[in-house]
């Protein structure tokens, strides 16, 4: 199954640290990456006023910076749950910061289109952890 991921951060080492490693641990993944949320979150928009279903590419994942000029992670979350298309509804957001601020970890687990907080940087274990609870493994 192949794994679509949105990365926005305004680090853009960040980004590509994050990029390739996601890449090569998941094994079939497709990474975006943004630099700015407001493009990021223009891009989503798209879906809101094109009803038609495309080969373009959509998220299942977004890993979210917290701050960033112009639009940081919080104003991203509030934006994309103005959005109701059922395919943006469905994305799994999660905060990737370096924020050490509790009110910034406990906004993010208590925040309706936020799956949760992951401090960076992003590793195996924390990657395999959300892949784990988006896309549980068959009991055996």
């Amino acid at each position: 199954m192949k794994i679509n991921f949105m990365l926005i951060d305004d680090n853009e080492i960040d980004l590509f640290i994050n990029r390739k490693y996601i890449e090569k641990e998941v094994g079939n993944a497709e990474v975006r990456t943004f630099q700015k949320a407001k493009n990021a979150l223009k891009y989503l928009q798209c879906y809101e006023n094109d009803k038609e279903d495309h080969d373009h590419f959509y998220p299942d994942i977004i890993l979210l910076d917290i701050n960033m000029p112009e639009m940081n992670g919080f104003e991203f979350l509030n934006a994309l749950g103005n959005l109701r298309d059922i395919r943006i509804l469905r994305i799994k957001t999660y905060l990737l910061s370096s924020s050490s601020h509790l009110n910034d970890i406990l906004d993010a687990e208590n925040h309706d289109n936020c799956e949760g907080f992951i401090n960076k940087p992003l590793t195996g274990r924390k990657l395999e952890q959300i892949l784990d609870k988006i896309f549980p493994k068959p009991k055996q």
